[in-house]
Order: structure tokens, then C-alpha cells, then sequence
């Protein structure tokens, strides 16, 4: 694959812009192509091939702009969007903040982050994984009677941003999935859970069998699970649930939730909001991550950088719409953080178990229950309760509540099981104490 056709409708959209009278014009022009497969109890449930090409236009009158798009490629298709997108503009209220990124922002330098990594896979070979991922965790043990299947899907893609700055960006890149989800009964019911793995080389994949036999290994603890008694307790998110506590501390140092004062971290740069000991950074540059660009989705040059220093925030998640609403400057967080790395400790799983003593542990969490703006959080549960360092037996149906600012303060380790598999990279994570209602 090669982003050739990609960066001359990009141009065509730029020249397109600039004869329309134009004083500024963004394009993104994206084709990506991908195989998914799933199988279920042994049969094949879905087959689907994908093919998509789009092209998105951002015209600037002044301080005026609009946006328009299409999935033709050919010139006269881009020619109609472009002049779709002027039409609009001459109508839309002067934003003293729009604008492209400033031109001296841009990325200069391209290095090959080995992102794209094709695989040469056929549905026929894809079927064949996913049903040996199926029947692996069928294999463990009589009590795996049932499954919502196991799952193969391999995607690639190029994409090309480029602007009247004359910047022009092109990557492409792949990934690949496998997933397994199987089903035990036991007195009170079904219990359900999964394993998966994902990454950019199917040659980094775990094998399908022990996939499988993860998948059926963590429904296998979940049997028999026990209800709470309410109360107040420490808690541990494991490793796969971990990213999602970040994932609110993210949006709630984002542009725009602080430019509209919709975030209970307002006013928060260079204060205390996690522990001494954490420090949470990106590392954008990171070979083969599933995180990784070396330009924004304003075409700014991304760079590592601190968020979180002896747990005092240095930086915000900026745009550069944001930075203008906010007199500051864009942290090169167009279409999100890249890499987000929150520094482990010495204690692996086992020893954070130890280290807690009593408490619950959390793998998994359901519901909406979090307020950015308050901090709020309240979210459905279910896990395994743990005495003396060691899980005793699993619990089920209970609701785990606190506010994101004591939990971010009330953390006491990160373990070093960390979770590789997605943008944010963390091990457990253990708070000192949660409100559970059982």
C-alpha cells in the first residue's frame, strides 16, 4: 500500500480551496481495507471485507470556516466538495480561535515508526484461527458450554493531512486482532468473560491456543461468585481495567472540557493531583505502539513529553483550537494522547495483593456513572475478593463509588503487570479505599 493517490487528492482539495478565494484550507484524505471473521460454537458466524476511502475539507474565509467531505476520489468530486464547503463558510459566524496550527508547529521530520505490517491472511486461514482459538478454551474444562465466539480481524489503512501551510503528512499502518469470549453456567446463572490480543505485527499475536485457554481460564473463576457487603475497601484495577481510570483523568485535561469550565481539574496546572511517586507521560515515537504518530491530527510534530511529574500536573491535552481559547499552546493532542505511559512500581500483580492485604479486586467495570465536571464516579462491578494477599473467590453485582480526586490521590502502587495492548500503558493499579455497595 502507498499513500501516492491520497496525497494528490489532497493537493487537488488544497489547489480546489485556493481558486474558491480561500484563506487557509485543511484536507484529510484516508483508504483503509480489512478482513473480520468470527466463529461461534464451531460455526462461522460473520465474514466481512471492508474498503473505505473518504476525503474530508476544512476551508478558512478569515475567521470563518466549514467543512464538507466525500468518498469520490476523482477531481470533480473533490472540486464539488470544496466549493460545497466555501458555500457554507460565507455563512458561518468569524471564530476569532479557528485556523490552522501555526505554520512553525509543523512536523519536519518523518521517522519510520514501523506501524504497517501486512498480513497475509485469507477468510479460509482466518477461519481456522478463530475456531482453534474457540475450541482451546472449549478444551480446558467441561464447564466452558457455551461462547459468543472467538474472533479474528486484520485491518490496514493510509492516511494523508495536509494543509495551505504546504505541510503535507502521510502514514500507513495495520492492525490485527484475536479474540476469544466463552460461557460457563454454574447455580446462579452464566458467567462470561474473554482475552483477547491486538498489535500491528500478527507476528507479535499470542497463538490462538493460548488465547483460548485464557479466555476459558478467567470464565472458570468466575463461577460461583459471591455478593458484597457494603462497606468501605481498597481496591486494585487490574491491569485491562487500569487505562480506563486514565482515560477519565485524560478528558478531564482536555481543551475543550476546560475552556467550556466543565472539568473538576479547572486551574489544576502545576498543583498536587496524584501521588508523589507517579509520574504519566507520552512517548508518541514508540516503534511498532499502537499510539504512536509523529504528527498530530493538526499536522504538529508530536514530542514525549510530562503530564504528570512527582504527581504534580505540568500540561494539559491540547489542540490548537483549544490553545487559542486558552492563550496557550498546542500540546500536539489533535485526535488524542499518544502512547500514555504511567510508571510502574516494583510490585508485580501478586505482590500488590500481598502489599493491600484486604480488599477487592476490580476486573471489570460496566455503566456511564462518571462526572467529569464534579468528579464523580460510580460505576457497576464485578471481580474477586481478596484476604490475607490472596483472591479468596470471586464477587459479582456490586457498585464501586468514590470522586476521581481522592481516587487519583488515594492510589498507593502501580504494579509492574502492565497491559501493552492499546494507547495506555499501565499495570494495576491499587487505591486505598472505594465505597462498595453490595
Amino acid at each position: 500500500m502507498n499513500n501516492v493517490a491520497l496525497e494528490q487528492a489532497a493537493e487537488i482539495a488544497l489547489q480546489q480551496a485556493k481558486s474558491q478565494g480561500a484563506t487557509a484550507a485543511e484536507v484529510g484524505v484516508s483508504h483503509s481495507k480489512g478482513l473480520s471473521v468470527s466463529v461461534r460454537q464451531g460455526d462461522v458466524e460473520t465474514l466481512e471485507y471492508n474498503s473505505d476511502t473518504g476525503l474530508g475539507v476544512t476551508v478558512y474565509f478569515g475567521q470563518s470556516k466549514a467543512s464538507a467531505s466525500t468518498s469520490d476520489l476523482k477531481p470533480a468530486a473533490i472540486a464539488d466538495a470544496v466549493k460545497a464547503a466555501s458555500r457554507i463558510a460565507k455563512h458561518t459566524q468569524a471564530d476569532d480561535c479557528a485556523g490552522l496550527a501555526d505554520a512553525d508547529l509543523m512536523a519536519t521530520e518523518f521517522p519510520d515508526l514501523s506501524l504497517y505490517h501486512p498480513w497475509d491472511i485469507d477468510a479460509e486461514r482466518a477461519i481456522i484461527i478463530a475456531t482453534e482459538c474457540e475450541q482451546a478454551g472449549y478444551d480446558v474444562d467441561p464447564r466452558i458450554n457455551n461462547s459468543e465466539g472467538a474472533s479474528v480481524s486484520s485491518h490496514e489503512g493510509g492516511r494523508v493531512y495536509a494543509n495551505s501551510h504546504g505541510f503535507m503528512g502521510s502514514t500507513i499502518s495495520s492492525r490485527h486482532s484475536l479474540a476469544c469470549t466463552l460461557i460457563a453456567n454454574d447455580d446462579r446463572g452464566m458467567q462470561r468473560d474473554y482475552w483477547y490480543d491486538i498489535a500491528r505485527d500478527a507476528a507479535d499475536l499470542d497463538s490462538a491456543r493460548n488465547i483460548g485457554q485464557r479466555a476459558a481460564k478467567n470464565t472458570l473463576q468466575r463461577l460461583n461468585a459471591r455478593t458484597m457487603t457494603t462497606g468501605s475497601y481498597p481496591v486494585i484495577f487490574a491491569a485491562e481495567v487500569a487505562p480506563s481510570l486514565f482515560g477519565q483523568f485524560i478528558s478531564a485535561i482536555r481543551g475543550g472540557a476546560l475552556y467550556r469550565k466543565s472539568t473538576f481539574l479547572l486551574d489544576h496546572l502545576d498543583k498536587q493531583v496524584f501521588p508523589e511517586f507517579m509520574h504519566i507521560h507520552e512517548q508518541p515515537r514508540l516503534v511498532k505502539a499502537l499510539g504512536s504518530a509523529s504528527f498530530d491530527g493538526d499536522g504538529v510534530a508530536t514530542q514525549a513529553r510530562d503530564i504528570i511529574t512527582d504527581g504534580v500536573l505540568q500540561g494539559y491535552v491540547l489542540d490548537s483550537y483549544s490553545a487559542r481559547k486558552l492563550k496557550m499552546t498546542t500540546t500536539a493532542n489533535a485526535g488524542g494522547v499518544h502512547n500514555l505511559t504511567i510508571d510502574s512500581g516494583n510490585l508485580n500483580f501478586a505482590g500488590l495483593l500481598k502489599e493491600m492485604g484486604t480488599g477487592i479486586v476490580v476486573t471489570e467495570t460496566m455503566g456511564m456513572g462518571v462526572n467529569i465536571v464534579t468528579g464523580d464516579y460510580s460505576q457497576g462491578a464485578a471481580g474477586f475478593w481478596v484476604e490475607n494477599g490472596v483472591i479468596q473467590y470471586p464477587i459479582d453485582e456490586f457498585t464501586i463509588a468514590s470522586n476521581l480526586r481522592d481516587m487519583f490521590m488515594g492510589i498507593q502502587a502501580v504494579g509492574n503487570d502492565v497491559n501493552m495492548r492499546g494507547n495506555t500503558r499501565t499495570g494495576s493499579v491499587w487505591i486505598d479505599k472505594m465505597k462498595i455497595a453490595g
